[in-house]
């Protein structure tokens, strides 16, 4: 079995991605900078939504991701590409690393510019939170807690129940969406907390022992 086989048969994942073709460079940009900014990952252009193999439509595919990496992501992501034949059919491996200039951002069809995490096999949309982290772990500057009424309900709130939202915590906290915003993102960078992603909502929890 193949190497491209093999990561088929795995399936879609964190970090694999199958693409039946790239069309739209602005598309496959939110793959890429979702992959960059979170664990790294590849992309198999050419491939089946189910894995079969339909092999790349055209040689222009690769000229189209390249420009998905830069001239739609910013700050460009980097990447690495190998050709697999198969007879006739071509597989296109695009090999995207974690990158340590997150965050990443991809442009929609709006032309506002986003950033995204891969969660499983989806490209979910970071919010505010997310990105503040990632900007303040790319600076490192030494995080500073006041520790108050406020971020002691927080973790009195988490001992106690599985997890709070972010408008949840504003709520019974009685503070602004500044001020939660900022306690949460440094509780994160700490390590006392976690932010989770799922297809439906976003919240947050004492961060687990790995």
């Amino acid at each position: 079995m193949s190497h491209i086989e093999e990561l088929i048969k795995n399936g879609e994942g964190q970090q694999l991605d199958f693409k039946f073709e790239i069309s739209d460079s602005r598309k496959i940009a939110k793959s890429i900078v979702a992959f960059a900014n979170t664990d790294g990952g590849r992309l198999l252009i050419g491939v089946k939504d189910n894995g079969k193999i339909a092999g790349i439509r055209s040689e222009e595919e690769f000229y189209m991701a390249q420009a998905a990496a830069s001239a739609y992501s910013k700050p460009k992501v980097n990447f690495d590409v190998k050709r697999w034949d198969f007879g006739k059919k071509t597989v296109l491996e695009i090999i995207i690393p974690e990158s340590n200039q997150k965050p990443h951002l991809a442009i929609n069809e709006n032309n506002k510019w986003k950033g995204y995490k891969r969660v499983k096999d989806q490209n979910i949309l970071a919010n505010t939170i997310q990105l503040e982290v990632w900007r303040k772990q790319k600076n490192r500057k030494p995080i500073k807690i006041k520790y108050s009424r406020k971020e002691e309900f927080l973790l009195q709130y988490l001992e106690q129940n599985n997890f709070i939202t972010f408008l949840k915590f504003c709520k019974l906290a009685q503070i602004s969406k500044k001020q939660a915003e900022q306690i949460l993102t440094d509780f994160i960078l700490l390590d006392i907390i976690e932010i989770i992603f799922t297809d439906k909502k976003i919240y947050y929890q004492l961060k687990t022992s790995n």
